[in-house]
């Protein structure tokens, strides 16, 4: 593919990603990037962010054949409405929120009063790491993305938003809305959630400074995830909160047969939930990968 014009709205890692990747695959003539504040100019230009920064949305905006908003999922919808009289009429409009049925529920009726398409998507890639330093035009390579358009997307737009996550080397999955919220919840908020649980419940103050000491490699690969922003992640989960929950009832229930092993010390039912666990995980993942 080839487009005239990309514009990607908001640059930080996932935004700054796309623009360096487009760019390097050569997927359109201009790349442009709208961002929301002054200094970020000077700072995603000499990064190589795209051809034309700015934080002029008409600048942007006009005359993109394809847009694609990377900014928290909460402030996408009042974005979107604020462009609606410089969205081109047959451009298409895609994102990259982790959350999906809300977002696509909003957005499909309001970019269809422009003439232009919204086709929900998510790529499945990202980092600890944020804003544009961070970029890499490489992070969408072997990805998954997760398309979800609704019952009566364009099929020229859902076409242009598949062929464009495979230009920057993912492999896109198109799925409804419903289905993809129940299965990120579970592998990619959930995680994320416990991570954050894990790094509360060790680094708390009111354990001895010994346990901090003592955290070593296994607990710092499993706390990662809490790094994370923090206001993204309040985002994504007030936005897939029941999905969420039904999450985090499948991990407690898990948990608590867990418990009742070891709470009757026994043996050969903790081994066999163990060796269970190592197989499904080395069925997704062989060790030697990762």
């Amino acid at each position: 593919m080839h487009l005239e014009k990309l514009t990607i709205v908001g640059a930080g890692l996932i935004g700054g990603s796309l623009g360096l990747s487009a760019q390097k695959r050569g997927l359109a003539k201009q790349v442009a990037a709208l961002v929301r504040r002054a200094q970020s100019v000077a700072e995603c230009q000499s990064l190589g962010i795209a051809h034309n920064v700015t934080i002029e949305a008409a600048e942007a905006i006009a005359d993109a054949d394809l847009i694609v908003i990377c900014t928290p999922v909460a402030s996408m919808v009042d974005l979107v409405k604020s462009w609606l009289p410089i969205i081109k009429s047959g451009a298409v409009v895609t994102d990259v929120g982790s959350t999906k049925k809300q977002l696509v529920n909003e957005l499909t009726p309001i970019i269809a009063k422009t003439g232009a398409h919204f086709v929900g998507s998510h790529p499945m890639a990202g980092s600890a790491k944020t804003g544009p330093s961070a970029a890499r035009a490489d992070l969408f390579e072997g990805a998954v993305c997760v398309v979800t358009p609704g019952k009566d997307t364009d099929s020229n737009a859902i076409q242009l938003v598949n062929q464009f996550w495979e230009g920057l080397g993912s492999q896109s999955i198109v799925t409804s809305v419903e289905e993809h919220d129940q299965l990120v919840a579970r592998c990619s908020q959930l995680p994320h959630l416990l991570s954050s649980v894990l790094a509360k419940v060790v680094l708390s103050p009111r354990h001895v400074e010994l346990q901090r000491q003592l955290c070593a490699t296994g607990f710092r690969d499993m706390s990662r995830l809490a790094s994370g922003s923090p206001v993204m992640w309040r985002d994504i989960v007030t936005s897939n909160r029941e999905a969420i929950l039904g999450a985090i009832d499948e991990f407690a229930e898990e948990l608590e047969q867990l418990r009742g092993m070891i709470t009757a010390d026994s043996k050969a039912d903790i081994k066999s939930w163990l060796i269970e666990a190592k197989q499904v995980r080395d069925e997704w993942r062989s060790p030697d990968t990762d």
